[in-house]
């Protein structure tokens, strides 16, 4: 059947205590808001319409995308009215509503509570709390059908004593939404129009309120402070640790990694604590990850060992290469196979050939390093002139000296050397040895400066 999702995002969050509109701040490196449109998308709807209020603009601006729909709610009125504004561009068989700050939702739960929609029933997803203060009641007879839901501030003591909440989330069949919200009062504690009056009406009419559990509730827990955001951050790691660890990787501690975006594993792969992985990263089998690294949007070959303290950003080590410790390569590096990068070496648009290493304390921008080549510490090229990036050529088995600037645009062919502390500014034929710098004077009495005393 056809589907239309409405998320709801209207709200100004007030105990967020922030300019930023509350569905905007982050868990996982991705907005409240970003994360329900992300499981919106993979149910396939023909539209995915949001309802925004509060920072308006704002939002349209960050999250505009060609299958979204911006409805706009000018005043808040509760929920029912909020769905009431999405209602003109509705067309599917069945809708189902979401709300932006409840990012944790599996889209296999909503999957199967679309499964109990039909032109008779409404799916309803509810959730069992020990303590559901501030949750609707849901309200059944006692055959067990539900009859009602009673939000928190109109429920009698009897009522609040029932610990099946309403979560929100709700499936029900297009045509009679629209009638269902016509009807809606605002005769209740808040004075507001409230989506939860759908229930009662639907039993009035004659359909039938199938219920689907939520069964673990931090995913339909939203966020309307700091504290409920940090919850819902540490319970979004500890979910993706445990969906890694299924996969083959062993966490030193799942309580001190971070997951920021899309991860993808192979077997047998070790990761120590405070290591940050965002946006795509794939890390192939037998790859080790030392403590506190940080790996964005970069691809890690079998084998590969990352250590301690590095900050990987647009890289791609391919098998058997290593990095670290406190190595950092930017967008562009790519370490062939068996290639070393040590301490304190920074790459970025430059690529070690196979078994080529730069040990420690180098910097190598828009370069190209041959096969089992040397580079020398305290090497860097210069790559910049203050206008234009230029680019280094290394080729194969060649070995740089410690202390080298390599002036750019420069090519050092296959086989060379060149001295510690030269500058470089010529190409290097193959096989030869470049010897740039100043001659050594010795100058025989020479006296070291004496501080003079102030009077």
């Amino acid at each position: 059947m056809s589907l239309d999702i409405v998320i709801l995002a209207a709200g100004q969050g007030t105990r967020m205590r922030s300019a930023l509109p509350k569905v905007l701040h982050p868990v996982a490196g991705n907005s409240m808001l970003g994360h329900v449109i992300h499981s919106a998308r993979q149910l396939n709807p023909q539209g995915i319409h949001v309802v925004i209020g509060h920072g308006a603009d704002v939002v349209r601006e960050r999250l505009a995308a060609d299958d979204l729909s911006f409805v706009l709610q000018d005043k808040q009125l509760g929920t029912g009215h909020a769905v009431a504004q999405a209602v003109p561009n509705l067309s599917a068989e069945n809708v189902l509503i979401l709300y932006g700050d409840v990012p944790l939702i599996e889209v296999a739960t909503v999957q199967r509570l679309l499964e109990k929609v039909s032109a008779d029933q409404l799916g309803l997803l509810t959730v069992n709390l020990p303590d559901p203060t501030g949750y609707g009641r849901i309200v059944r007879n006692t055959d067990g059908q539900v009859q009602a839901i009673v939000e928190h501030k109109d429920a009698t003591e009897a009522q609040r004593a029932i610990q099946e909440g309403n979560t929100g989330i709700l499936a029900v069949p297009g045509k009679r939404l629209a009638d269902w919200l016509g009807r809606l009062s605002n005769n209740n504690a808040q004075g507001e129009y409230y989506l939860t009056d759908v229930i009662a009406m639907a039993v009035s009419d004659g359909l039938v309120v199938a219920t689907e559990t939520a069964q673990d509730p931090m995913e339909v827990q939203g966020a309307n402070d700091r504290r409920q955001l940090s919850e819902l951050e540490r319970h979004y790691q500890l979910r993706e640790g445990r969906r890694l660890m299924a996969q083959g990787v062993t966490l030193r501690d799942p309580a001190r990694f971070d997951v920021r975006g899309e991860v993808t594993v192979g077997r047998d792969v070790l990761i120590d604590v405070n290591v940050i992985l965002e946006g795509r990263v794939v890390i192939e089998d037998d790859v080790v990850i030392g403590p506190n690294c940080y790996i964005k949007d970069s691809t890690l070959g079998k084998g590969v060992v990352v250590k301690a303290n590095s900050h990987l950003d647009g890289a791609v080590l391919h098998e058997g290469s290593d990095a670290g410790p406190f190595a950092r390569l930017r967008p562009g590096t790519v370490l062939e196979a068996r290639a070393h990068v040590g301490n304190f070496v920074e790459l970025k648009n430059a690529r070690m050939g196979e078994g080529a290493k730069a040990g420690h304390l180098t910097y190598l921008g828009d370069a190209d390093i041959g096969a089992s080549s040397n580079i020398g510490a305290g090497t860097i090229t210069c790559n910049y002139d203050g206008a234009n990036k230029w680019k280094t050529t290394i080729g194969e088995d060649v070995f740089i000296g410690s202390n080298n600037s390599l002036v750019a645009p420069v090519d050092i062919l296959a086989g060379s050397n060149t001295a510690a502390g030269s500058t470089i500014t010529q190409e290097v034929p193959a096989g030869q040895l470049a010897v740039a710098r100043a001659r050594q004077r010795n100058i025989e009495g020479w006296s070291r400066p004496v501080k003079i005393k102030k009077p």
